[in-house]
């Protein structure tokens, strides 16, 4: 077992490390602000980043499950259809799809 003492220094180097890295994004964020690649990625990244999770969230059950094919189709139509409707509320949106396929899968 490691010493007190060496438990404390990791600890201390993962903490700033953590505290860097998470701070560093923010204090750049006032001089690219006004950035185009900025204004871009606020665009796309969140669209990017829900096809990915729905690609890899959905290849499981689609590949094991003919009817998960079906299931997840509705499930992103839900999806799709409540973000427009409610606001583009992602969350919402998100939530909903998710009830829709969960219920689907478990029910039918």
């Amino acid at each position: 077992m490691p010493s007190t003492s060496y438990l404390v220094a990791v600890l201390a180097i993962v903490f700033t490390i953590t505290l860097a890295l998470r701070a560093i994004p923010f204090a750049l964020l006032g001089r690219l602000r006004d950035s185009a690649i900025v204004a871009r990625l606020a665009v796309w990244m969140p669209v990017g980043i829900l096809a990915i999770l729905a690609v890899t969230a959905l290849h499981g059950t689609m590949a094991k499950d003919p009817n998960g094919t079906w299931y997840a189709l509705l499930a992103v139509a839900v999806t799709i259809g409540v973000h427009l409707a409610g606001g583009r509320r992602t969350i919402l949106s998100v939530g909903a799809g998710t009830a829709v396929y969960v219920v689907l899968l478990n029910t039918l």
